[in-house]
């Protein structure tokens, strides 16, 4: 069943609430006083919060501020308690951005109407905006990596979580010149857990914005700070959800990154995925166009595994071309994954594309490879993703792939 908090300063009115919601199957949790709701609205992040106007410490005003303002807690349904009928008081609230209003005394229909009404909305809501994920049927670990996930992203500082490069390697040359981002996640209650696990749930969730904005601003100062260790060319790649790529201040955040690390903005590439372009190709165009005017290089990514990227890639505003691993596995001995990949890489180069090729696990894909034109390789033949500190060791002893 859904979790109700409850913040409701007389304990008369507070018990009598818990009692009628445990009635009913609810699971509940019960804060005397504002300071105390905030902080067990981001601990336990609740499916709806019950909280008193009129309070100590932190009136109901002030819990709504703190929670509206902190990511996992900001879509949570929000219904005033109040003995106050004025309708300025109620436009107040709204605007503020809660959900509902009851007036005391309630009736314990009055109560359980508002509350069935609210998380059907809300649930109706999530399912809109997140088709993939059915939120009621996730699994007990899925259920704990949410919770970790929310507790980690209140924390601020994202100690948690590291950023990893893996090489990407000129393959005519054999030189490192350039790098893709990897988020890791080391959960204290879960341990490592891979980008696949958590971030389709930190986009369900709106957590990958914060995630997002925190990765983007790690990356640039890395890059500055590889290039004041005399690592100057060196290309660092980093990936996009939808959810960030569509955000109203996307390109406001990658301005100011850049300048505050006073960056050569082709060092940075954004690399996205046909899946994202096709959702709404004339606005994904526009801000591609507006990266590029910046000096930022923009790849596409897993290509290959989309459905109508063809027709409109001699219109993408792209730098780079990456071939998605599942055409590369056996390349050499697979006639279909040869034939596709020998036509992209043709295709690209047409179109004056770069073209990397991810997951090269082989000699045998690496000599394919190499004999029909590919620029760049990426994969474990050369190297697993690394910190930025093995990485940093690979860069300064001239690591490189054999020719």
């Amino acid at each position: 069943m859904p979790k109700i908090l409850v913040i409701e300063d007389e304990e008369a009115v507070r018990e009598n609430i818990l009692d009628l919601l445990e009635a009913e199957d609810f699971e509940t949790i019960a804060a005397a006083n504002g300071r105390i709701g905030v902080h067990l609205a981001i601990c336990e992040v609740p499916d709806l919060i019950l909280c008193d106007m009129m309070m100590p410490e932190i009136d109901g005003y002030g819990v709504l501020t703190a929670l509206r303002q902190d990511p996992s807690t900001a879509t949570i349904p929000f219904i005033f308690l109040t003995a106050k009928s004025a309708k300025s008081d109620f436009r107040q609230g709204m605007d503020m951005g809660a959900d509902d209003y009851i007036t005391k005394p309630f009736t314990r229909t009055e109560l359980l109407s508002a509350i069935i009404n609210r998380l059907e909305k809300h649930a109706t809501l999530k399912k809109y905006l997140s088709p993939q994920t059915v939120i009621n049927n996730l699994s007990p670990k899925m259920q704990l990596l949410e919770i970790s996930l929310h507790r980690a992203i209140k924390q601020h500082n994202f100690q948690e979580f590291e950023i990893y490069y893996q090489p990407i390697v000129d393959i005519a040359s054999g030189k490192i010149v350039a790098a893709e981002s990897l988020l890791r996640w080391q959960s204290p209650e879960l341990g490592m857990i891979y980008p696949t696990e958590f971030v389709p749930l930190a986009e369900s969730t709106g957590l990958i914005v914060p995630i997002g904005k925190w990765v983007l601003k790690s990356v640039c100062k890395q890059i500055k700070s590889w290039r004041d260790a005399g690592i100057n060319s060196l290309l660092v790649a980093v990936n996009l959800s939808a959810i960030e790529f569509n955000q109203p201040d996307f390109i406001h955040k990658i301005v100011n990154f850049i300048a505050v690390n006073d960056l050569e903005p082709h060092y940075l590439e954004l690399e996205l995925t046909e899946s994202m372009i096709m959702q709404d190709v004339n606005s994904a165009i526009a801000t591609m166009n507006k990266l590029q005017s910046l000096g930022v290089k923009i790849a596409l990514d897993d290509f290959g595994t989309g459905y109508s990227s063809l027709i409109y890639l001699k219109n993408l505003p792209i730098n780079t071309l990456k071939i998605d691993r599942y055409f590369i596995h056996n390349v050499a001995n697979d006639s279909q994954k040869s034939a596709i990949t020998k036509a992209l890489i043709q295709m690209a180069h047409n179109l004056n594309l770069d073209v990397v090729a991810e997951g090269v696990e082989t000699e045998s894909e690496l000599a394919f490879l190499r004999q029909y034109n590919c620029n760049y390789m990426q994969g474990f033949l050369f190297s697993r993703p690394l910190p930025a500190g093995e990485f940093e060791t690979f860069l300064l002893t001239n690591k490189c792939l054999y020719v």
